[in-house]
């Protein structure tokens, strides 16, 4: 294990996300591309995702050189049954592809008071909050079922290696007036892309989320990125392990993508997401006081006595707001080899020395 954490660098968003738009730009993306992918990826990072930040770009960029991800491609109706649509991703950037696919859902959904969205074979979607964010900010509620078709890196519970991928589930509801209660998480014990965090700042993970080739707990980064690999445990055990796998198959097979299994085990750097999405107009049900009675389920709850240590009760989406007034002020955080990375990348697709001397960091 590594064992010393080097200190991190602090870049503000807007000087992080110009930087982003211009690495796109120099790879080959069309200006809203750039723009679509730096606007998601800094606002993981300001949201305190980091592990689905601008560390993912050096993994695009082998992708793209790979040939596992295609730039400019748009998201692609092709059945369209009414209240249900399939899309194609056609390998595209996620972060436009979803936020098309998120369009689509939105319009029908307004029209006919529900419509359920399979999201197929799209580049790295990224934080799958931003999507229920974006049906939230159209008044609509929303829930997402994602699979990562073809990695193998989380354990089946009493199992040991992996056999399917974090595997996310969301959920929004939107309040009029504030911030919609956002849940979003992985199914598995931590997000992968946070053990890459952790092993590139040289430190270790929390207890109870990782096990190495033979099947021993350990805290050790390095074992999902150096051979031999180790493998995830998926969250609450039983629970997430069962989760983890309905999200495989709805999001996975309903949409017409693919699940994961010997045959479709990824060999690159691209990573596939298939999605299921059902986003429904709140106005269609017969609930005229549901936000009265969202509003004082949520209040009852925060009025919990608190445990030592709990200054507050916090509703899903609070901790990334939290986050992202902290990080909007001091900069967001980036470890050196994380950033040395970036820059590697940049300067790959041919971005300016004078440019990337001309960054203002912290």
């Amino acid at each position: 294990m590594h064992t010393t954490a080097a200190t991190d660098i602090r870049i503000l968003p807007a000087e992080l996300n110009a930087f982003v738009r211009d690495i796109w730009l120099a790879a080959g993306s069309e200006a809203r591309e750039a723009a679509l992918v730096a606007d998601h990826l800094v606002m993981s990072n300001l949201t305190g995702h980091d592990s689905h930040g601008v560390g993912m770009i050096p993994r695009y960029a082998r992708a793209l050189g790979e040939g596992g991800l295609v730039l400019n491609r748009h998201a692609q109706v092709v059945r369209d049954a009414g209240a249900v649509l399939t899309i194609e991703g056609g390998h595209g950037f996620g972060q436009v592809i979803a936020a098309e696919a998120m369009e689509h859902a939105i319009a029908r959904a307004r029209k006919l008071g529900v419509a359920a969205v399979g999201l197929r074979n799209s580049h790295h979607i990224g934080r799958i909050g931003h999507w229920a964010e974006q049906c939230a900010a159209a008044g609509l509620v929303s829930f997402h079922f994602v699979n990562v078709a073809g990695f193998a890196q989380v354990a089946p519970f009493g199992g040991m290696g992996g056999r399917f991928g974090t595997n996310p589930f969301c959920a929004a509801f939107p309040r009029p007036g504030r911030e919609p209660l956002v849940l979003d998480f992985a199914t598995s014990s931590i997000a992968v892309n946070k053990t890459r965090v952790a092993y590139n700042r040289g430190v270790p993970v929390p207890a109870d989320c990782l096990m190495d080739h033979e099947g021993n707990p350990t805290t050790d980064p390095k074992v999902m990125h150096e051979a031999p690999f180790g493998s995830l445990k998926t969250f609450g055990g039983h629970k997430g392990s069962g989760m983890a796998v309905m999200c495989e198959v709805f999001a996975g097979a309903l949409s017409g993508g693919y699940t994961t299994h010997e045959t479709t085990k990824v060999k690159g750097s691209d990573i596939v997401n298939c999605m299921l999405s059902v986003v429904m107009d709140p106005q269609a049900f017969d609930a005229p006081d549901a936000q009265a009675e969202a509003e004082a389920f949520v209040a009852w709850v925060r009025e919990t006595r608190r445990l030592p240590g709990h200054s507050e009760i916090e509703m899903p989406g609070e901790p990334e707001r939290r986050h992202r007034a902290e990080r909007s002020e001091a900069g967001i955080p980036i470890d050196p080899t994380t950033w040395n990375q970036i820059l590697a990348a940049a300067r790959g697709f041919g971005v300016a020395e004078a440019r990337i001397a001309g960054l203002a960091l912290r």
